[in-house]
């Protein structure tokens, strides 16, 4: 047995938190010794409860320390608890000989007797006095009775689990048996494209034919006009040759005799109209070739039949023209630098621009007040709150960014045919007629409007918009700008005229040119 003197000194080795022998003693500036795991680990759930990483403090004294102090091995102390560590082994030699080394308690050398619930270890009587004596204690059998429930009821849930896992993974299987055997799809694909092929080719034909024909008719006319001309030439030259020839007779009595016999020149004939518009021919090619496309998402198998979206709440939205957004084939760290390329700077029209609609010195910034704007300028404005801008793009590609101070406003491009008056029963103009196209921010959502029907489109709204104009390929995109470049929505058309920017502003917004 430990001698009184050996006890004490046990006592003071210990550490606080632990309660075991010190394993790596740090010292702390306040004095007080502690395992350097346990007192690290003490000072983590600090600052956990705390939320900060702020201060930290003793568990002893419970002095503060502004920061954790650096924790470094205490040398001395460290020698001291290994020869206590080595005398209690060796105090403790014989009655290990007697007893298995698993029925020992680790720190006093005695015989495992109890389970102590607090610490959730088994404890000898010396554990059972110092360290334990406030704790809850029961006996072997019934700790393992609680243990074996727990066990059991674990074992269940396994169980369980594991027959769920075996009916996801045969469902698995039936998944990938469904994917592979996509026949349904394939002959569902290849039939739609050998319908737009076939559709394709026909609309060629009839298209060539019908230009053709129009070319054809066009220059028979030219021709017949261009013989009447000729033929009016002819007679032309003989009534001037014989005025000249009777000006020039100089017997007044022949000249009078001779002037009845002058013939009247006669009216000429109406020349037959040459019609040979491209714009005609061209109007029909955009609509068919729409139709077309709708064909690719008609009677698709369920699995990838595209959702209609919900207008509920939004009025009376109808079918929009088939749009197909295009894949980004950029990072989006790219995509925004890709686009920078072709910018434009753009400036309001100030003769456009609506009368209610203040333009800023450099005509970059339009806002709409709350009055009217005297002198802005003498051109056609809108009656709408709509404002143009100067510049007019064709071939090619080009990009714009603007800035909006909220909700409430569209942006678009348009023919500069573009009507100047109030539409009947909308407070703008853009996208209600088949020679403009516009984007409508909304607080909840996006509206993307051509030939007066209006597509919803759910995204955020963004303050930072660019417009893309691909001229040659009919293609007008919409983007959203933070922290990434998103799509928003993308029109696909058949351009014939120069696209001039429009904007139009709901009360007290302002629109910023980039």
């Amino acid at each position: 047995m430990a001698s009184p003197m050996s006890q004490k000194l046990e006592e003071k080795l210990v550490c606080s938190i632990c309660l075991e022998l010190f394993r790596v003693p740090v010292t702390l500036p306040c004095g007080h010794n502690f395992c350097k795991r346990c007192i690290s680990d003490h000072w983590d759930k600090q600052k956990q409860a705390a939320g900060t990483e702020g201060s930290c403090s003793c568990p002893e004294c419970r002095r503060g320390f502004e920061r954790c102090p650096e924790l470094k091995k205490n040398v001395t102390l460290h020698s001291v608890v290994e020869l206590a560590r080595d005398s209690e082994e060796r105090g403790s030699a014989a009655g290990r000989c007697e007893v298995a080394p698993a029925e020992l308690c680790r720190q006093h050398g005695r015989p495992l007797e109890l389970y102590c619930e607090n610490e959730r270890r088994c404890i000898c009587c010396i554990c059972t006095v110092r360290d334990c004596q406030r704790h809850r204690r029961v006996l072997f059998e019934e700790e393992r009775a609680k243990k074996q429930t727990f066990l059991k009821e674990s074992l269940e849930k396994a169980q369980e689990e594991s027959e769920r896992i075996e009916q996801t993974m045969k469902e698995l299987e039936l998944q990938t048996e469904s994917i592979k055997d996509c026949s349904e799809l394939k002959d569902g694909i290849q039939s739609k494209f050998t319908h737009l092929k076939k559709a394709l080719e026909d609309f060629q034909c009839q298209t060539v034919a019908r230009i053709e024909q129009e070319q054809r008719v066009a220059l028979e006319h030219v021709d017949k006009n261009w013989n009447l001309c000729k033929d009016r030439l002819d007679v032309l030259g003989q009534h001037m040759e014989k005025a000249q020839s009777l000006l020039a007779c100089p017997d007044h009595r022949s000249f009078l005799q001779e002037f009845p016999l002058f013939p009247p020149l006669e009216s000429p004939e109406v020349l037959v109209p040459v019609e040979f518009d491209v714009a005609a021919v061209i109007k029909p090619i955009s609509e068919i070739l729409t139709s077309i496309s709708r064909l690719l998402l008609e009677d698709l198998p369920a699995c990838v039949a595209p959702k209609a979206p919900n207008p509920a709440g939004q009025g009376p939205v109808h079918p929009q023209e088939l749009v197909v957004k295009a894949v980004d084939p950029l990072p989006k760290c790219q995509l925004r630098a890709e686009l920078l390329k072709d910018h434009r700077n753009l400036t309001f029209d100030p003769e456009t621009a609506n009368k209610y609609l203040e333009l800023s010195k450099g005509a970059r910034k339009a806002k709409h007040g709350a009055g009217t704007v005297p002198g802005q300028g003498q051109g056609p404005r809108f009656e709408p709150w709509q404002v143009l801008c100067t510049q007019s793009y064709g071939p090619g590609h080009h990009y714009w960014e603007v800035k909006i101070s909220s909700h409430s406003v569209i942006l678009g491009v348009t023919y500069r045919g573009l009507p100047q008056e109030q539409q009947q029963g909308h407070s703008f103009n853009i996208g209600l007629d088949g020679g403009s196209w516009g984007l409508q921010v909304r607080e909840d959502c996006y509206l993307a409007w051509h030939k007066g029907h209006a597509q919803k489109i759910q995204e955020q709204l963004y303050k930072n918009l660019g417009v893309s104009l691909d001229y040659g390929k009919g293609l007008l995109s919409f983007y959203g700008l933070g922290e990434k470049t998103k799509l928003i929505h993308s029109f696909h058309s058949v351009f014939t005229e120069p696209l001039y920017p429009v904007f139009w502003l709901c009360e007290g917004r302002v629109v910023t040119l980039c």
